[in-house]
């Protein structure tokens, strides 16, 4: 398999926050890769049955409604996107949601609040090789 970094990305970012979503899209962007966004779980489960499927999805934690990590299990659970890296983000490093992530299988649960938003593109990118 190429490396990630030679090839381009398809992103699904899923975050409530409009700043945020529009920061991670212009960084990814820059960068080479494409990003689409979901500012829900209706959205992003949508967007997960659609082709192609997303190379990586970046799932905030802490959204109204269906959380990221109830939205993760959602998707193993119907099988969307299998191939995808799924990636948590959140300001809170809660051990609980971290220890419920890997047991569904997320690829890396990243601490928004701790890294610069360049650092957090570049740890995503490190995660989806």
């Amino acid at each position: 398999m190429p490396n990630t970094t030679d090839r381009k990305l398809q992103i699904l970012l899923v975050d409530d926050d409009s700043f945020i979503l529009n920061m991670y899209v212009s960084k990814f962007t820059k960068e080479g890769h494409t990003a689409v966004v979901a500012r829900n779980a209706a959205e992003a489960l949508g967007k997960l049955k659609e082709t192609p499927f997303p190379d990586v999805v970046l799932l905030d934690v802490v959204l109204p409604g269906m959380d990221g990590l109830q939205i993760l299990a959602r998707a193993r659970e119907e099988k969307l996107a299998p191939a995808a890296k799924y990636i948590m983000l959140t300001n809170q490093a809660d051990e609980a949601e971290m220890d419920g992530a890997k047991k569904l299988g997320a690829a890396g649960f990243i601490v928004k609040a701790a890294l610069t938003p360049s650092e957090v593109v570049a740890k995503v990118l490190e995660l989806a090789k």
